[in-house]
């Protein structure tokens, strides 16, 4: 698929409630409402309902999120993996620099032996893949 003109940002309570979404996904297939949200979020945050519902309102905008009416409620569920957020965002960035190679090269550079290895696993299954 190929990617949006930009990928979404995600500030802090974002990625907050995305990765609490993501993590309990498994748990919750149906998805969570916003006291479902609110609850599973640091209490050290003291947040109040309208902010997480305001927040998962704005992450269904981004198509970060769906969420389905249950009663008079809705329940979110994550619209994509952590994954693909992030190759949604790698793609973006990419596509942001004048010198795709050299963003890359720089990339790299700084690349531990383990994420080089992981990146030569990635490139031969696409290879395969395609053929």
């Amino acid at each position: 698929m190929p990617p949006p003109p930009s990928a979404p940002r995600l500030g802090d309570l974002e990625r907050a409630v995305m990765e609490l979404l993501w993590s309990g996904a498994a748990d919750r297939p149906q998805g969570a409402s916003v006291r479902e949200v609110l609850e599973g979020l640091p209490a050290d945050r003291d947040l109040a309902y309208t902010t997480v519902m305001t927040v998962l309102d704005r992450l269904a905008k981004k198509g970060l999120v769906t969420r389905e009416r249950d009663g008079r409620a809705w329940r979110y569920t994550p619209a994509g993996t952590r994954e693909s957020l992030t190759a949604e965002t790698m793609r973006a960035s990419l596509g942001d620099a004048t010198d795709r190679r050299t963003a890359l090269l720089h990339f790299l550079d700084g690349a531990t032996p383990e994420e080089l290895d992981d990146l030569r696993a990635a490139l031969s299954e696409v290879e395969q893949r395609r053929g």
